[in-house]
């Protein structure tokens, strides 16, 4: 028994059996419950392994049922993610819509139309989402930006700034500096760089491990200004070469 457990008292062995049992189902389902993993819209707004959306569609009238589907289906997110609609129907979403989204890891998207009490309950118990809806819009708004949750995403390159190389010196403590001017954008410390030399790159996926105004450390340098950069153990700089300071940004998609 836990804390806080009543006792009861039984008149006999196969009360007790049928009680202790009745109990120990009890705890079992409610352990259950809590270990199973809710599928909600929101989950698919983050990046997943799943690439498919299973939908469940319930409306008042069967008119309102295929016109949220045919605006689903003419969804154009890519061929990378699916959404399949694996039951329609009208009227009131039912303990067979619920099982049914259970097994097949679905969202029930509800038009007009809602679960009874006890159909609620069960559906929280089984981990299965019910969305309500009275505007078509609205929820092609909501499951079109839950598949673009599915898309992996793109990165593409956004360059920071361009530093040209004036003068080199060596510092005991950060090894080779190279006194640059910023040409254009910003140089910011610990930003990814590459180093060009009459356009072609000589050093790729460096780190500017020391930015200096003058005597003092800097944490950005703007264009127009002088300022002295390290880049660590890499030592190949000559007068004259660009270092080019650029960061990995996520596209964001139509």
């Amino acid at each position: 028994p836990g804390a806080g457990d009543s006792f009861i008292v039984a008149e006999d062995d196969r009360t007790a059996r049928q009680i202790a049992e009745k109990r120990q189902l009890a705890s079992r389902n409610a352990s259950l419950a809590k270990a199973r993993k809710k599928v909600s819209l929101e989950d698919f707004l983050e990046q997943s392994k799943v690439n498919t959306l299973n939908l469940i569609l319930k409306g008042d009238v069967s008119g309102s049922v295929e016109a949220l589907e045919d605006a689903l289906l003419q969804l154009d997110i890519g061929a990378e993610v699916d959404l399949r609609v694996i039951h329609r129907g009208v009227g009131a979403i039912t303990k067979n819509d619920v099982t049914l989204a259970s097994a097949s890891t679905a969202v029930i998207i509800g038009f007009n139309v809602k679960p009874e009490p006890q159909t609620a309950i069960f559906a929280e118990h089984e981990g299965v989402e019910v969305k309500f809806y009275t505007v078509i819009y609205k929820a092609i708004e909501e499951i079109e930006a839950s598949l673009k949750g599915l898309l992996k995403p793109e990165f593409e390159e956004a360059v920071l700034g361009n530093a040209e190389v004036r003068d080199i010196f060596k510092s005991s403590k950060f090894g080779n500096i190279a006194g640059c001017i910023v040409s254009d954008g910003n140089i910011k410390r610990n930003a990814k760089v590459r180093t060009m030399r009459a356009g072609v790159v000589i050093g790729e996926n460096l780190s500017i491990e020391s930015l200096r105004r003058f005597k003092d450390d800097a944490t950005e340098v703007r264009e127009g200004y002088e300022c002295g950069i390290g880049l660590g153990s890499f030592k190949d700089l000559q007068v004259g070469d660009v270092i080019q300071a650029y960061e990995i940004r996520e596209k964001k998609r139509a």
